[in-house]
């Protein structure tokens, strides 16, 4: 006990230090631990464990904090005039021409002030089909699809979504509230420090609280990147079968005739590339088949 206090009496600001880390480490964990305790004591005798909701069952939702503590999920945010909602649309499209479709809904979005993410064209030999993922401004997504569906000699299905993202976006915001004071807080200490050690241990908190900082807001940015451009997902293809929908009358003639015509050219490629193989390999395997062919000939009985 001595040697503590006499380390306490030659560290001092050190000792401050670790006080005020542990105050900012431990409270939000306290804070939560006494709120959970006190929803859930007064019930404990006349609820069994068995008797509570599931989690994720529309009532309770809890998400793992840090720390291993349990905590809820961002509160709602109701005096918000204009909630953040992130919008996806899904768009398939029956069209003659695929690649002149898919050359036409990038150069429209980036009319529209938005911007292609990818594009991917397969099978262009036989039923060319098309995936290109978009983002256009949120304002715009809805004269977007109506212009999109003008392209299409069908739709074959369509569907929007959207994940409103306000609550994260101002639960993120609080976070940095409390770093940006603690930082501060540090940064005081920062300018009373007078030894080399206790200035490391202080510009090393500080560094870190300042990555914790710099991540919050990329995540703020992204969410808010993410709510002012929609995502559009669009499948173009001259072939219904081959976008991603199950057909209403899933018999149709032409079409089976189609696959069958389709099924027959692989097929024959099949053959072909069988046939080209044999051919590439003969120098191995036609003098193997000469030599055994010899050598039965030679052991059958002579009349």
């Amino acid at each position: 006990m001595r040697k503590i206090f006499d380390w306490l009496k030659n560290h001092k600001l050190a000792f401050i230090l670790l006080l005020v880390m542990a105050y900012f480490i431990f409270k939000p964990q306290f804070l939560g631990l006494s709120s959970l305790q006190k929803a859930v004591t007064p019930q404990r005798s006349l609820v069994t464990e068995e008797a509570l909701p599931a989690v994720g069952g529309g009532e309770i939702a809890m998400a793992p904090a840090r720390g291993g503590i349990l905590a809820p999920e961002s509160a709602p945010v109701p005096d918000v005039e204009e909630r953040m909602v992130a919008e996806e649309s899904y768009l398939s499209m029956l069209v003659d021409d695929v690649r002149q479709s898919v050359d036409e809904v990038i150069n429209y979005i980036d009319a529209k002030g938005g911007y292609m993410v990818s594009s991917n064209i397969s099978q262009p030999e036989e039923a060319p089909f098309a995936t290109v993922v978009l983002r256009v401004p949120q304002p715009e997504l809805r004269s977007a699809l109506e212009h999109l569906r003008s392209l299409a000699v069908r739709v074959t299905s369509e569907r929007l979504q959207g994940r409103d993202v306000t609550d994260q976006y101002f639960d993120l915001e609080s976070r940095l509230q409390t770093l940006e004071k603690t930082k501060a807080k540090f940064e005081t200490i920062l300018n009373q420090a007078t030894q080399v050690q206790d200035l490391l241990e202080v510009q090393r908190q500080l560094t870190y609280l300042q990555d914790q900082i710099d991540s919050l807001k990329g995540r703020q940015l992204y969410l808010e990147k993410t709510a002012a451009n929609a995502k559009l997902t669009v499948y173009l293809s001259s072939d219904e079968w081959s976008l991603p929908y199950a057909p209403e009358k899933p018999f149709r003639a032409k079409v089976i005739f189609k696959q069958a015509v389709r099924a027959l050219v692989t097929t024959v490629r099949g053959l072909a590339k069988a046939g080209i193989w044999v051919i590439v390999y003969g120098p191995i395997w036609l003098p193997v088949l000469i030599i055994v062919l010899v050598i039965k000939k030679r052991r059958r009985p002579q009349p």
